[in-house]
């Protein structure tokens, strides 16, 4: 028997998703105000993977948090370097040999070997650079922005977006066995929305109900059907703490399962109801994915969502 708090607090799944949401704790209301605002409007969100990517459009660009947007995305997330010279540009690195043919990781990069670098997609002018996180910042459209990656830099780079004023507009992901990261969150004077990854409750409790963080969900990792994080349970009772569960629907192709095997690939290549239908039934506050539009009109069809408004 699961005698987790967790579990202890939960309340019956099938809880009204367009129910008044109030995620984060009453102190941090105000920075939460637009996240929560957008569950009320919306149901369940759909985040974004690094963006979408498609065409002429560079995963990781401020074209593609817009074009993720327009494609019914909520939460578009990107991720986070930081130069040699100490800027911060949007890319996962360890995919530069993937994206521009280099054997060396773009952290050990300056700021001008880095502005040199252009995607592949468009050989003719204007090519498709990497772009500066400032860039992104002063772009987003009408969604929140997911920052992933971003922890290994704090807490510098927690006042660098101090000077955008978005914090209401961010959502940070961080990994909850970070202690350094998390105490660098605890001492920032503007407590930004926190997403801690958890692969395992113990991990997840540990940031939970903490006055000096603003933990709004959990981004749970599972590749066990059986794991905790797979039972209805488990959103359940995080709701019940105030707290969003986020699930990921990505493939990323390394042949390990990020939610209990549940994923895009099934959904679009078998059926919604293989690939996303699980996620939603264990109650998913939040999905991740690569595919935000099929994603986006399944979940309407299941009457977790809103339709997009016109």
């Amino acid at each position: 028997m699961n005698t987790s708090p967790l579990a202890q607090a939960a309340v019956p799944a099938s809880a009204d998703r367009f129910a008044e949401p109030a995620f984060g704790q009453r102190r941090h209301a105000a920075v939460n105000a637009y996240l929560n605002g957008r569950f009320r409007t919306r149901g369940t969100l759909v985040a974004v993977h690094r963006g979408t990517g498609l065409g002429m459009i560079a995963e990781n660009t401020a074209a593609a948090v817009t074009a993720a947007a327009r494609c019914g995305g909520d939460l578009i997330e990107i991720d986070v370097i930081e130069s040699t010279d100490g800027d911060f540009f949007a890319f996962h690195d360890g995919y530069e040999k993937q994206h521009f043919g280099i054997d060396r990781n773009m952290q050990t990069m300056s700021t001008a070997e880095i502005e040199q670098l252009a995607y592949p997609q468009r050989r003719a002018t204007p090519l498709v650079r990497v772009e500066r996180l400032e860039t992104i910042l002063r772009r987003l459209p009408d969604v929140s922005l997911n920052i992933d990656r971003s922890w290994r830099y704090w807490p510098r780079l927690l006042h660098f977006l101090d000077d955008f004023r978005i914090a209401d507009r961010l959502l940070m992901k961080v990994d909850a066995r970070d202690e350094r990261a998390i105490e660098a969150a605890r001492r920032h004077e503007v407590k930004y929305p926190l997403l801690p990854i958890a692969k395992t409750v113990a991990e997840a409790e540990h940031t939970l109900d903490d006055p000096e963080l603003n933990v709004v969900g959990i981004e749970a990792v599972a590749s066990d059907p059986q794991h905790p994080f797979c039972a209805p349970e488990w959103s359940a009772g995080l709701r019940a703490r105030a707290t969003f569960s986020y699930m990921n629907a990505l493939d990323l192709g390394n042949g390990n399962a990020l939610m209990g095997g549940w994923d895009d690939t099934v959904a679009v290549l078998q059926s919604p109801a293989l690939g996303w239908g699980p996620l939603v039934d264990i109650g998913a506050d939040v999905i991740q994915t690569d595919w935000p539009a099929l994603l986006q009109d399944y979940l309407v069809q299941r009457g977790v969502r809103t339709p997009a408004q016109t």
